[in-house]
C-alpha cells in the first residue's frame, strides 16, 4: 500500500480504538504507520539493494516490534509540563504497535510479498487481493476522516455538545467498512483463481494461476497462468453479472527452448536471488557474438512497466554455456530512481 494509505488507516485507527491517549500519539502513530516504507529508499543505491532491502527486513514482525519500542522512546524521555497528568507509556507503545502491525496486514494483502518472518524465514506473504494503491480504501478512509469532521464543524456552529471523542464513530465505521471490503475482495479473488483453474490454455492445463487485484473495481482481475510450455495473460470478471470467462482471450508469451546457455543462467548467483522474490520469472534468451545473453524478468514485465521500478537479471555466457557475466539491473521499460 502507499504510504498515504497507511498513514490515513494509522490516523483512522487513533481515533476508532484509541482515542483517549495523549496527543502525542497521533504523531508517534502516523510515523509508525508509515515507517516501514523507508526501504522505498533502497532503489537509490541501486537494482542489487532494491531487490535485498524492499518488502523485507523493514516489513517483518520483528522490525514492527523494534519500530514501535523506537517510536515510543521519546515519550518515554520527554519532560513533561508541571501541571501535565502522569500517563503510563504501555497505552502508547500499544497503539504505536498497533499501527506498525495494521502496516504489515494491509500489505500482506497486496501482491508484492513481504517478509513476515524474517529472520526465521525468507518466505514471502503475498494474498493478492487488493491492489497496491487501492482506490476503494483510499475513499473509506478519507470519509471515515472527514465527514465526521464536517459534522463536527456544523454542529459546532449550532450549538450542539458532543458526546464521546470526536470522530471515533466515524473512524470506527470506516475500519469495519475496510475490513468488509478486504473480506469481498477475498471472495471474489477466490472466485477468479477457480475460474482460470477450470480451464485449458492452448491444450494445457495450468500448473500454476494468480489473480491480481485492479484498482479500480474488486469484479475485474488480471491472471497470469502457468502452463508447461508457456505463460498466458488474461483479463477476467468475476460477480453476478460478469461475462463467462474465455481462456481463448489470453495473451500467450512461450517459454525458451532448453538450452546449456538458460541452464548456466538458472544456476547463477544472481538469478537465484531474483527467482527469490519473482512471481513469475520468464527468461530470453539472445545469440550475441560473445555467446548468448540471458534476460530474466518477472512475468508480465511489459503491463505496468512504466508505473514502477523494475529489475531483471542478466546474465552472459559463452557458446558453450559457460557464465562469462551477470548482474541485477534496472528494467529499461520501467521508471528508474532519480
Amino acid at each position: 500500500m502507499d504510504p498515504f494509505t497507511h498513514a490515513l488507516a494509522s490516523y483512522t485507527l487513533k481515533r476508532a480504538a484509541f482515542p483517549r491517549v495523549p496527543r502525542f500519539t497521533t504523531t508517534a502513530m502516523l510515523v509508525a504507520g508509515t515507517i516501514s516504507d523507508l526501504d522505498l529508499l533502497s532503489a537509490y543505491f541501486g537494482p542489487s539493494a532494491f531487490l535485498t532491502f524492499y518488502r523485507t527486513y523493514c516489513h517483518s514482525l520483528l522490525a514492527a516490534l523494534l519500530f514501535s519500542l523506537l517510536v515510543t522512546l521519546p515519550f518515554l524521555l520527554r519532560r513533561r509540563g508541571p501541571t501535565e497528568i502522569q500517563t503510563s507509556p504501555l497505552p502508547v507503545f500499544l497503539a504505536v504497535l498497533a499501527a506498525t502491525v495494521l502496516h504489515l496486514l494491509m500489505d500482506v494483502c497486496q501482491s508484492a510479498g513481504v517478509e513476515l518472518l524474517w529472520p526465521i524465514s525468507a518466505r514471502r506473504f503475498a494474498l493478492d487481493w487488493v491492489a497496491h494503491l487501492d482506490l476503494w480504501i483510499l475513499g473509506i478512509l478519507l470519509a471515515g476522516i472527514l465527514l465526521p469532521t464536517l459534522s463536527g464543524l456544523v454542529s459546532e456552529e449550532i450549538g450542539a455538545k458532543s458526546k464521546g471523542p470526536r470522530g471515533k464513530v466515524g473512524a470506527s465505521i470506516a475500519l469495519a467498512t475496510m475490513i468488509l471490503y478486504i473480506v469481498l475482495r477475498f471472495v471474489l479473488h477466490g472466485n477468479a483463481l477457480a475460474a482460470m483453474e477450470s480451464r485449458t490454455y492452448r491444450g494445457e492445463t495450468p500448473r500454476k494461476v494468480a489473480a491480481f487485484a485492479e484498482s479500480g473495481s474488486p469484479f475485474r482481475w488480471h491472471g497470469i497462468v502457468e502452463t508447461e510450455s508457456a505463460l498466458h495473460e488474461v483479463e477476467i470478471e468475476v460477480g453476478p453479472a460478469a461475462a463467462p470467462f474465455d481462456p481463448d482471450t489470453a495473451v500467450t508469451s512461450y517459454k525458451p527452448e532448453p538450452s546449456s546457455a538458460l541452464d548456466a543462467a538458472r544456476d547463477t548467483a544472481v538469478a537465484r536471488r531474483f527467482f527469490q522474490v519473482a512471481r513469475f520469472p520468464k527468461a530470453t534468451v539472445e545469440k550475441t557474438r560473445e555467446g548468448f545473453k540471458v534476460t530474466v524478468r518477472d512475468f508480465p514485465y511489459a503491463r505496468d512497466a512504466s508505473s514502477g521500478w523494475r529489475v531483471e537479471a542478466l546474465i552472459g555466457t559463452d557458446p558453450s554455456g559457460k557464465m562469462r557475466s551477470q548482474e541485477l539491473a534496472w528494467d529499461r521499460g520501467s521508471q528508474q530512481p532519480r
